[in-house]
């Protein structure tokens, strides 16, 4: 099994940064499709970004300009860096990983536990 662990969350001003980042183990993240969601309260999960294992992305339009996913393979560590936060980014996030790819759909097997972003 494929264990995942995010950090980085946290408050931060609107216009402010933050760096996600998603910890896993149990499998290499270069043979991974991994993806960032996140849900806000009252709000259904919805996906964010998404890296496919060949460096392919795709984001959700709501960030796309602002977020930037990577991963560093010597590490096991994916990220999400966002910048020019609005207070409609505040929500819980999520990693997710599959052998499989799902995109931005929400049929990943392996979840990380969240991380809390507010912007306020």
């Amino acid at each position: 099994d494929v264990q995942l662990v995010e950090s980085g969350g946290g408050s931060v001003q609107a216009g402010g940064s933050l760096r996600l980042s998603c910890a896993a183990s149990g499998s290499a993240v270069s043979n991974l499709y991994m993806a960032w969601f996140r849900q806000a309260p009252g709000k259904e999960r919805e996906g964010v970004a998404y890296l496919a294992t060949n460096g392919g992305t795709d984001y959700t339009y709501a960030v796309a300009g602002r977020f930037t996913i990577s991963k560093d393979n010597a590490k096991d560590t994916l990220y999400l860096q966002m910048d020019s936060l609005k207070p409609e980014d505040s929500a819980m996030y999520y990693c997710a990983a599959d052998q499989y790819a799902f995109n931005l759909g929400n049929a990943y097997r392996y979840w990380g536990q969240g991380t809390q972003v507010t912007v306020s």
